[in-house]
């Protein structure tokens, strides 16, 4: 949900208050939640992704799959892979290596735990990659960017720079 905050106090017990202008209704949740203390997430709004971009994507990479003879699925890892911004290196112990990296996933198709050596004994690093379920519109133009170069590299057609600029355009 997306909205403005619209004022800021401090109660008299010295606790801090927002008052927050909310565009959808949260009556129900509100009854619902109202005896509990909950967990409380604020963030600069950004415009997510197009579902049309989504689309495009998909329709390349059926196409970079089948020029490849390899699942499409492997195409879309892949990619991820060689894309900025959309994973996290971690260190953790060996003891939970296996949890985390399945528990990771487990999230989808395109969320991948990649692990190396550490220096540090009885860890292991791990570079989490997300799904692009979760990407904002800059990281998802990068997505399809990689994707349209790899099809060009193919001889595989893609939109002329034009039609490309403008569905990235709506993205901003």
């Amino acid at each position: 949900m997306q909205g403005k905050i619209i004022d800021f106090s401090k109660g008299m017990n010295g606790k801090q208050r927002i008052t927050l202008e909310l565009d959808g209704d949260i009556r129900e949740l509100y009854e619902e939640l109202k005896e509990f203390v909950v967990d409380i997430v604020i963030k600069k709004f950004r415009k997510g992704r197009s579902l049309d971009a989504n689309a495009y994507a998909w329709v390349l990479m059926e196409k970079l799959a089948v020029a490849n003879n390899i699942p499409k699925t492997d195409i879309y890892r892949n990619t991820i892979r060689k894309i900025s911004g959309v994973s996290e290196t971690v260190c953790v112990q060996d003891a939970a290596l296996e949890r985390l990296c399945s528990g990771w996933e487990h999230n989808g198709k395109g969320w991948q735990a990649e692990k190396f050596p550490s220096k540090i004994e009885g860890c292991t690093n791990v570079t989490l990659y997300y799904g692009s379920s979760t990407y904002d519109s800059a990281q998802m133009s990068r997505l399809i960017s990689q994707i349209v170069e790899d099809c060009q590299e193919r001889g595989i057609e893609t939109m002329t720079p034009a039609e490309l600029a403008r569905l990235m355009e709506g993205w901003k």
